[in-house]
């Protein structure tokens, strides 16, 4: 299990907020912490510490008037760690490129893949062809529903009625190097993990898996190495010390052995 740490930025800040709050009318969000510190502070922070695949992740919409600003800590982030960090908001076949270019190693993307409850192959391909399928992670982020787990876009504020299920993962799999998933209803609560969910990616057996939501202690990321056999990766906000959390960074990194 590794380590995945992330840069999330709002309004040309570095953020840690409630996933499910996020409105882009009025550029809004219940916030759990806002640092003083630049996107480029947490880059070389995981860059001395070893910590590759980490997420830098634009919250603004592309038509926010704080998008450049969010776009410019995201680009300080990728050129203080080239190669190191991943890309990932407003992503489509047409801009793609420019944050690899940029210093991405990888383009996270959902919500232009993922429209209308439709999976839109053909941007897929679109995107692989922009930037390579080894440069393309899909963020498959879900909303728990009485059935099972569902993909939501834009943000996390529109819900769909695609189910996550290992045949989806396998299909998707073919366009991309890994997935990223948020799980909606409890990121940035910092009230444990979503075990179901967990045990349903814990048979998968394909590319490389990062959850994302809930994670409190050590004792909820012993619960994610248990749940995921050790091959599922994780990424912690609010919760952690460098965030303003209770969370030891540095026992952290020691704990999924990246050091």
């Amino acid at each position: 299990m590794k380590f995945r740490p992330c840069i999330d930025i709002h309004n040309g800040k570095v953020k840690q907020i409630v996933g499910a709050s996020l409105k882009d009318a009025g550029d809004r969000a219940a916030e759990n912490f806002v640092s003083d510190q630049d996107a480029a502070y947490y880059a070389k922070l995981y860059r001395k510490c070893g910590l590759k695949g980490g997420h830098v992740i634009l919250l603004n919409g592309r038509d926010s008037s704080f998008y450049e600003a969010t776009k410019r800590q995201a680009y300080l982030a990728l050129s203080a760690y080239p190669g190191g960090l991943q890309a990932g908001g407003g992503i489509t076949a047409e801009n793609a490129a420019e944050f690899i270019g940029a210093g991405a190693s990888h383009v996270i993307v959902t919500s232009y893949v993922f429209q209308g409850g439709e999976i839109l192959e053909e941007n897929l391909k679109k995107l692989v062809k922009a930037v390579g399928k080894e440069h393309l992670v899909l963020d498959v982020s879900c909303r728990r529903k009485q059935d099972g787990y569902c993909i939501v876009t834009d943000r996390w504020q529109k819900e769909t009625d695609i189910k996550i299920t290992p045949h989806l993962l396998e299909r998707l799999s073919a366009f991309c190097d890994e997935f990223l998933i948020h799980a909606v209803d409890v990121e940035g609560k910092k009230n444990g993990i979503e075990e179901r969910l967990l045990s349903e990616l814990a048979g998968w057996q394909g590319i490389p898996v990062t959850y994302a939501g809930g994670i409190r202690n050590l004792k909820d990321l012993k619960k994610l190495k248990e749940a995921g056999g050790g091959k599922i990766d994780v990424t912690i906000g609010s919760a952690l010390s460098v965030f303003g959390g209770d969370l030891d960074f540095e026992e952290v990194v020691r704990y999924c052995g990246e050091r």
